[in-house]
């Protein structure tokens, strides 16, 4: 039967590197508790450290996206208005 592969959590991730840069354990215990190799413990401490900085880094802004739609559902608006003008007027 094949074994499935594990996948984990961004907290978990974050639980065991901050765990690991702590050091008040080696590698090799914190991967018997965590039921973990060594180096991949190893390589989440590298990334949680190598994008430490994006946690008090400005956040991105949803209105920034929001802004280019506004203006498109505006001009839809006024298409439909001028469309709905144009049948009425033809009609008679």
């Amino acid at each position: 039967m094949k074994k499935s592969r594990r996948k984990f959590s961004a907290s978990f991730k974050a639980k065991v590197s901050i765990e690991a840069l702590k050091e008040q354990s080696s590698l090799q215990e914190l991967a018997a508790k965590f039921e973990l190799h060594p180096t991949q413990i190893s390589s989440w401490k590298r990334e949680f450290l190598e994008n430490a900085d994006l946690a008090f880094g400005s956040k991105p802004e949803k209105e920034d996206s929001d802004s280019g739609t506004g203006p498109l559902y505006n001009k839809i608006g006024q298409l439909q208005v001028e469309n709905d003008f144009l049948k009425k007027a033809l009609g008679k």
